[in-house]
C-alpha cells in the first residue's frame, strides 16, 4: 500500500518506521527535514508539502501536536485535501479535537476523501516497539481495508464507533488517568508521611483491588453497566468510612488532599439519598444525573 506519513517526532517518527518495516511504499514530510533521516535510510521518500504526501499516496497518516496543527496540515494552503484524490484515506493518529476531526471528516467528504481518527495510546516506548493501542473512529469498513496498516502501528487496534470517537475515547482515557494519578500523589503522599516506605506503599497499591484493575474489570461491567446496585459487593456506607478515616489521617499529618475530600463529599450525598446499603458503586448515578446520561448496557465489553 502507498503511505503518507507527516509527523515524525517521537510519536510519528517510530510509528511510520514500523509501517515501513511492515513492507509498504512511503512518502514521508515533516517540518523538520532532518528527522526523516532514517525513514528515507529505509526506503522512504521525502515529499515538501502535505499536498504533495497526499498526491503520492492511497493513505495519508498525521501524527502532530495538536488540533492547531491538524486543520492546517489538513485543511490549509498546501495541505492534504488539496491533494488528495477521490478515494484517498486520511488518519489522524493524533490526540485531536473531536470538533474538529468530525469537522475534516465533513469538509472531505465532499471532495469524495475518506477519514478515520486514529489516536494511540502507549507512550514513546510503546511507539517504538509496536505495542499501541489504537483507538480507531470512523466507517467499519474503512477501518477494515486500513487495519493491516494499523498493526504494524500498535498490537491493541479497536474500532470504536463512529468519525469521532476515537478521539473520545482517547480524552476520557488521558482524563481519567490524569485524575487517578493525581489521587495516587494524594495517596502516597499520606502513606509515606504516616509512616509507610514509598516502595513498600507502592507494592501494596499495586497488588491490592485498585491495582489489580477491579474497577474497569469486574465493578463497572458488573455493577454499574447492568444497574446491578442492590447486589452488593462492598457497601457504599463501608467505603463512606474508609474515605473518611483516610482524610481524617490527612488532617492528622497535615497533607492537603483536595480529590480525597470532593469523593468524600460524594459518597457523602450518595448516603443522603439512603444509599448506604448498596453497592459502592452506586454513587455513579450522581454523576449519570449530572450529566444526563445513563451507562446501562447488556454488553459488558472486553477488558481483558
Amino acid at each position: 500500500m502507498r503511505i503518507g506519513f507527516i509527523g515524525l517526532g517521537n510519536m510519528g517518527g517510530p510509528m511510520a518506521l514500523n509501517v515501513l518495516k511492515a513492507g509498504h511504499a512511503m512518502v514521508v514530510n515533516d517540518v523538520r527535514h532532518e528527522l526523516a533521516k532514517p525513514h528515507l535510510a529505509q526506503g522512504a521518500r521525502w515529499a515538501d508539502t502535505p499536498r504533495a504526501v497526499a498526491q503520492a499516496s492511497e493513505v495519508v497518516f498525521t501524527s502532530l501536536p495538536g488540533p492547531r496543527e491538524v486543520e492546517s496540515v489538513v485543511l490549509g494552503a498546501n495541505g492534504i485535501l488539496e491533494g488528495a484524490a477521490r478515494g484517498t484515506l486520511y488518519v489522524d493518529l493524533s490526540t485531536n479535537s473531536a470538533t474538529l476531526i468530525r469537522k475534516i471528516h465533513g469538509v472531505c467528504a465532499e471532495r469524495g476523501v475518506d477519514v478515520l481518527d486514529a489516536p494511540v495510546s502507549g507512550g514513546v516506548p510503546g511507539a517504538r516497539s509496536g505495542k499501541l493501542a489504537v483507538l480507531v473512529g470512523g466507517d467499519e469498513a474503512l477501518y477494515e481495508r486500513v487495519k493491516t496498516v494499523l498493526d504494524a502501528i500498535g498490537d491493541k487496534v479497536t474500532w470504536v464507533g463512529g468519525i469521532g470517537c476515537g478521539t473520545v475515547a482517547k480524552l476520557v482515557h488521558n482524563m481519567v488517568s490524569a485524575c487517578s494519578r493525581m489521587a495516587i500523589a494524594e495517596g502516597m503522599t499520606l502513606g509515606v508521611k504516616a509512616g509507610v516506605a514509598p516502595e513498600v506503599l507502592l507494592d501494596a497499591l499495586a497488588k491490592s483491588s485498585f491495582g489489580q484493575g477491579r474497577v474497569l474489570k469486574d465493578m463497572i461491567p458488573n455493577t454499574v453497566f447492568p444497574g446491578a446496585f442492590d447486589d452488593v459487593s462492598f457497601a457504599l456506607r463501608l467505603l463512606r468510612k474508609d474515605v473518611g478515616l483516610a482524610t481524617e489521617l490527612g488532617r492528622e499529618y497535615h497533607v492537603p488532599m483536595m480529590i480525597a475530600a470532593l469523593a468524600e463529599q460524594q459518597l457523602e450525598e450518595a448516603l443522603g439519598r439512603g444509599w448506604g446499603d448498596k453497592d459502592s458503586m452506586t454513587f455513579f448515578k450522581l454523576q449519570e444525573e449530572r450529566a444526563g446520561v445513563e451507562l446501562r448496557t447488556k454488553n459488558r465489553g472486553t477488558t481483558s
